[in-house]
């Protein structure tokens, strides 16, 4: 079990990302939350299996097709 805590650069507010990511996370069994921050970034909190989590990274990494992630900060 493991928990990460990361920000997403980029386009990733009103493209769909949280809902995505949403959707990715539950389906992985990721516990946690996410949010828009006020400077266009995203934040979020994700606590599940190292597999699982490491997955919903990659996913954070591309976002859905209109977002443009510039960087992941873990």
């Amino acid at each position: 079990m493991i928990r990460y805590h990361v920000f997403i650069y980029g386009i990733v507010q009103s493209v769909g990302f949280r809902n995505y990511i949403k959707t990715k996370a539950s389906k992985l069994n990721i516990k946690g939350w996410i949010k828009n921050l006020e400077d266009g970034r995203i934040e979020a909190v994700f606590e599940g299996e190292d597999e699982n989590v490491n997955e919903i990274l990659d996913y954070c990494k591309k976002g859905p097709y209109m977002a443009k992630v510039d960087n992941l900060i873990v």
